[in-house]
């Protein structure tokens, strides 16, 4: 099985979204996108966002507009446009919509700088 890939859930929809979190971009990996078939992905996201007063850490995206493919993203230069779910009880919620891209590799946590091995005299 391949690496999963790192993606970034841009949320526009609603627009107070960012207000309620510390951003408005999620980041999160998903392995569903190297499945041709599916029509939507889950994101397991790299922390949690709140949303009607519930914490969440995982995501649906699916094509906002009719006919489209989330495969699209690969080719897209600022994103994919995207609805955007929430699980509950009953099941996936569509309640946001937004852009997905890709993202780059997180910044390691414990980089080394270069001149830290650097002897002093």
């Amino acid at each position: 099985m391949s690496k999963p890939v790192r993606f970034r859930v841009h949320v526009s929809e609603p627009f107070d979204f960012e207000r309620w979190n510390e951003s408005a971009d999620l980041f999160g990996t998903s392995a569903d996108c190297q499945n041709e078939e599916a029509d939507e992905w889950m994101i397991e996201l790299e922390g949690w966002f709140r949303f009607n007063e519930a914490d969440y850490d995982v995501v649906l995206v699916a094509p906002r507009y009719v006919g489209e493919h989330l495969s699209r993203v690969f080719d897209s230069i600022l994103g994919f446009p995207v609805r955007i779910a929430h699980r509950t009880p009953d099941g996936w919620h569509f309640a946001m919509a937004g852009m997905l891209s890709q993202a780059p590799s997180p910044p390691e946590e414990n980089e080394q700088d270069d001149d830290q091995d650097f002897d002093e005299l």
